[in-house]
């Protein structure tokens, strides 16, 4: 194999940079050329593809977002977007692909492989953490820490004030980011996808603590909550309590900054992983991380069954919680 590229696809995550620099690098150890994409899938379609030196990524391995550029295509879901984006990685002479995302990313690099037989690797990077065959994804942790320093200075105001803060953090079909920034916290309640929230019995539970002299309240929002978003919980309470109801929204917050060390050293490992496979023979597979080994999951599998949330964690949350 002489020529591999890499893209970045989805939205962006702390890490992802790190697992740029280490394609790039160790196929450059290997004696492979690398193609960088920009703009994802979208660029791969018009032709957006240039040669990465060592050098051109050098210093990036700090830096949030991805140097590459991310974005949604509509195009490459059509056949023909998808036989452009052949057309390109053929003209350039690409051999093989490592596709740096999610799970909607890895179906993209999947079909490549269907329609065209181009071997490809998928990296597994988003701030929800809920890829399928993985114990972490790039860019969690960092983003966890994120909203972690949030909730911290909102803590101090809402004591201040005695009030309750719903803080909302992403997580649109997932809680995973909800449930461990709740629980590093301290924070006092949590709502996420995955268990159904009673309006009726929080306001309760929130009066409860009121009533045995709690200060404050940071109740944690998983912005794909059944019951609605932060904006709506909040307001449904604030109508029930006598006390100060306060939202915060971190939002896009979460997704940028420095990456932190645990993810620049997922992004580097799984980056390089992404390469031996394919200079390997391997194809059509994830590299992921499972307690601390590097292992190789089909594709398809990461999207064929749902990463499961450790509901586990919300007894002792609550029981801590006083």
């Amino acid at each position: 194999m002489r020529t591999l590229a890499v893209l970045t696809s989805g939205g962006d995550a702390p890490g992802m940079n790190a697992a740029i620099r280490a394609v790039v690098r160790l196929a450059d150890a290997r004696g492979v050329r690398v193609l960088g994409v920009r703009r994802g899938y979208e660029g791969l379609v018009a032709g957006e593809a240039e040669v990465l030196s060592a050098r051109d990524v050098g210093n990036i391995i700090h830096r949030g977002g991805t140097m590459l550029g991310a974005s949604r295509s509509a195009a490459f879901r059509t056949q023909e977007g998808r036989a452009r984006a052949l057309a390109v990685l053929r003209g350039h002479g690409v051999e093989g692909l490592v596709v740096i995302g999610g799970e909607g990313s890895f179906r993209g690099a999947h079909t490549l492989q269907q329609e065209g037989g181009l071997p490809v690797a998928g990296v597994p990077a988003t701030i929800d953490n809920d890829v399928y065959g993985t114990d972490a994804c790039i860019g969690f942790d960092t983003a966890v820490n994120t909203a972690l320093d949030a909730i911290d200075r909102l803590r101090d105001t809402a004591e201040s004030h005695h009030r309750v803060f719903f803080v909302e953090v992403m997580g649109r079909n997932t809680g995973f980011l909800a449930l461990h920034v709740a629980l590093a916290a301290g924070a006092n309640e949590v709502l996420v996808p995955e268990i159904p929230t009673d309006l009726e019995d929080l306001v309760e539970r929130l009066m409860t603590g009121m009533r045995q002299g709690r200060a404050s309240n940071i109740v944690v929002v998983s912005e794909g909550d059944e019951a609605g978003g932060a904006v709506d919980i909040a307001a449904h309470v604030q109508a029930r309590v006598p006390f100060e109801v306060r939202v915060a929204v971190l939002g896009h917050i979460q997704r940028g900054g420095s990456p932190s060390a645990r993810d620049r050293i997922l992004g580097t490992r799984l980056g390089a992983a992404a390469v031996e496979a394919l200079l390997a023979g391997r194809s059509d597979v994830m590299v992921g991380d499972r307690g601390g080994e590097t292992v190789h999951v089909p594709l398809s599998e990461t999207w064929a069954h749902r990463r499961p949330l450790d509901t586990g964690m919300l007894p002792l949350m609550k029981a801590l919680a006083r």
